[in-house]
């Protein structure tokens, strides 16, 4: 029988990019502000006691230096999955126009809806994002094995769509289109193969809502509407 795990998504720390308002989707990426590093410690501190065997990042460096505040703290190491990538933004990379950003974010929208034909100019579907991130969770989840919870450090946009999409009533969850700032988190429980249910959603820092920071643009933490 199939054991429920839990995992923890968690979005990084504010970076370069969510200051400037542009959407910074390709790899490297730009690093944590000194607020994204606090942030980082914050969640770390916020997540110390439940039970974590496994932190899974993306190939993009953000996600590395949020990660690390948990390496340090609890011994673990980090893994890499480039599935776990932000939504590509295609034609819109690096801009941070209002044109740009609008077509970003309408076009998750429509994912969210359920519209997953739509592609993001010159990127992926939301077929093809589902894809990738699906196998990115199933190789941590096969990687982390009955370890403890698992710790996956990801993105705003990507974040909220695979929840949205794969997690049982999560469609109708009107949390699913609001804002999702840095390190906030989303607890699912349940296992690749048999489907996740929704245990908890913070929208906000881990660290609390003084974390965050309403002067900065930050497109990919925008509420979402089609």
């Amino acid at each position: 029988m199939t054991r429920p795990l839990r995992l923890h998504l968690l979005r990084h720390g504010q970076t370069h990019g969510n200051t400037a308002g542009a959407l910074d989707t390709g790899e490297p990426g730009h690093d944590l502000t000194p607020l994204g590093r606090v942030q980082a410690a914050a969640a770390a501190a916020a997540l110390a006691d439940v039970g974590l065997g496994g932190i899974h990042v993306s190939t993009l460096t953000r996600t590395h230096q949020t990660a690390a505040a948990f390496v340090e703290s609890l011994g673990l190491t980090s893994h890499v999955h480039a599935g776990l990538r932000e939504v590509r933004a295609g034609a819109y990379e690096m801009r941070s126009d209002a044109e740009a950003v609008e077509g970003y974010i309408t076009t998750v929208a429509s994912w969210i809806e359920g519209d997953l034909e739509r592609p993001m100019p010159e990127a992926e579907t939301g077929h093809e994002f589902l894809a990738r991130y699906d196998e990115a969770l199933r190789r941590a989840v096969a990687t982390t094995g009955d370890r403890g919870g698992l710790l996956v450090v990801s993105h705003g946009a990507a974040i909220r769509t695979w929840v949205s999409r794969r997690v049982h009533d999560a469609e109708s969850h009107p949390q699913a289109q609001q804002p999702l700032h840095n390190t906030a988190c989303i607890t699912v429980e349940g296992h690749p193969d048999t489907g996740w249910e929704l245990v908890d959603w913070q929208g906000d820092p881990l660290g609390g809502h003084d974390l965050d920071d309403p002067a900065a643009p930050d497109p990919t933490a925008d509420a979402t509407s089609a």
